[in-house]
């Protein structure tokens, strides 16, 4: 008899260890609010005496994943799963963190590891910093060496493929055409004065101004010489417009020094350095309403040069017979 009562509180006793072990891995459905106090570790990894340090939360094993996993069924409700995955899980992967959409099978955000600190930085004013905490604008790009905006079409709306860069560093402010051989067509030197170029709300054009002469497309303003110049690389030869004061003169400056082809005085006088050649085959022109004004051509009729003045009367000035 008492051996009896003893096996059958050996069998009692596997029966509870087994029971026991049984709801040891099976699932656990709390009905309530769940309070956890103190840290808590989630993997396969975690272990019997874990030290969490500062964490409170943990998840420990070779694959971590957070699932964001929406059940509405309504049509009306959004219902897109997204994911938090942390490193690849393919032997060679990427070391990052990431945010998946999973239900449209895209990763549109990441992180990869050894990126610097402040690589993203948003301030309490909504300002964004791309390697600095303190963005001074609305956008802020900070590194040790150019840094770079990069605006490039990748051909998969079907429109060509382009890239351009905007960038700055201490030579120049500049764009650059990466496809073409990154060529630079515009360049500003640090220093250049305020204005130097101006575009008004009509599409005219100040150099040096902010208010363009009325009706003017392109206006320069400078407070000495007002210069264009107008460079021949292939014949080496040079042009200057320039606005000297008193004087509108073209110039052809060899050497440096400016040679005086043509100039025009406050006063209307013209000056040449060379002969003045007039085109032939000119019809005889009207009459000028303007009586201090006298015309010069060669009439296409018989090849004279002439003078015609304003009360119409002509004088040969040479005969081409």
């Amino acid at each position: 008899m008492k051996y009896f009562k003893l096996n059958a509180l050996k069998f009692m006793t596997s029966s509870a260890i087994v029971a026991m072990a049984g709801a040891a891995s099976a699932d656990q459905v709390f009905n309530d609010d769940v309070i956890i106090t103190g840290s808590l570790c989630v993997g396969f990894d975690c272990v019997n005496g874990e030290s969490f340090g500062f964490d409170t939360i943990r998840l420990k094993e070779n694959n971590l994943r957070i699932k964001f996993q929406d059940t509405s069924n309504s049509a009306s409700f959004p219902s897109r799963d997204w994911q938090i995955t942390v490193n690849d899980s393919s032997n060679g992967g990427a070391n990052k963190f990431s945010i998946d959409d999973i239900d449209g099978g895209r990763t549109p955000f990441t992180i990869e590891a050894g990126a610097p600190t402040n690589s993203l930085y948003v301030d309490d004013g909504g300002r964004m910093g791309l390697g600095t905490s303190t963005p001074g604008t609305d956008i802020d790009v900070k590194t040790g060496n150019t840094p770079t905006l990069r605006l490039q079409q990748d051909g998969s709306s079907g429109f060509t493929a382009q890239t351009w860069d905007v960038a700055g560093n201490e030579t120049n402010f500049f764009v650059r055409d990466v496809t073409n051989g990154s060529k630079l067509p515009l360049r500003i030197k640090p220093s250049a004065p305020s204005n130097a170029i101006y575009v008004d709300s009509d599409g005219d054009v100040g150099l040096g101004t902010t208010s363009p002469g009325t009706a003017v497309a392109l206006d320069i303003t400078r407070a000495g010489d007002a210069i264009i110049e107008l460079s021949n690389t292939s014949s080496g030869v040079d042009w200057q417009l320039k606005n000297q004061g008193d004087n509108f003169r073209i110039t052809t400056p060899p050497g440096g020094t400016d040679e005086v082809e043509l100039e025009v005085n406050t006063d209307g006088d013209l000056i040449l350095s060379g002969f003045l050649s007039i085109r032939d085959g000119v019809a005889a022109p009207a009459a000028s309403a303007n009586p201090a004004q006298a015309q010069i051509y060669v009439d296409s009729a018989d090849g004279d040069l002439k003078v015609k003045f304003s009360d119409g009367t002509v004088r040969v000035l040479a005969s081409d017979s």
